[in-house]
């Protein structure tokens, strides 16, 4: 054991056979419906999103409502377009949500981790921005239970000396 190793090929020599390097890539395939539309469910807080993209105008529906009447607040309507400003697909698909539970702001973002996952799965190119940004992720966080013994989930009862 005087000779010492420094390389793969050395090793493989030692070995008696060259060690190939083989890496794997993961090919994605898109997974569309007979209708060529992509379907994925979104999540947030206690708010679930059935969501539906397909090629168009880049008309949203939200309950059968368009996306100005059910998310009035300019602030949720920014939420639903960032994965399509993210990925650079502004105006290119429509979308078809169904959403329940929650409030306005867990739907909101119930619906845009629903675009952001049937985005990835209509186009598996995508993924990489919509990843990146962090939108194929499920927000974990959702409401503290209150304890007994508590006024809140982690607020006492005012103490009183006297």
């Amino acid at each position: 054991m005087t000779d010492q190793i420094n390389s793969l090929e050395e090793l493989g020599a030692v070995a008696g056979e060259a060690a190939p390097v083989v890496e794997e890539t993961i090919v994605r395939e898109p997974v569309r419906d007979e209708l060529g539309r992509a379907y994925a469910t979104g999540k947030r807080k206690d708010a679930v999103a059935r969501v539906w993209i397909k090629p168009g105008s880049g008309k949203v529906v939200v309950n059968g409502k368009d996306q100005d009447t059910y998310f009035a607040r300019p602030v949720l309507q920014l939420i639903l377009r960032q994965p399509f400003q993210v990925a650079g697909v502004e105006g290119e698909f429509d979308v078809i949500a169904t959403v329940k539970g929650g409030g306005l702001t867990g739907q909101a973002g119930a619906v845009k981790h629903g675009i952001s996952k049937a985005l990835q799965l209509y186009d598996p190119s995508l993924r990489a921005p919509l990843k990146a940004a962090g939108f194929l992720t499920r927000d974990s966080r959702v409401v503290e239970r209150k304890k007994y013994g508590k006024r809140k989930a982690r607020r006492s009862f005012q103490f009183s000396k006297r």
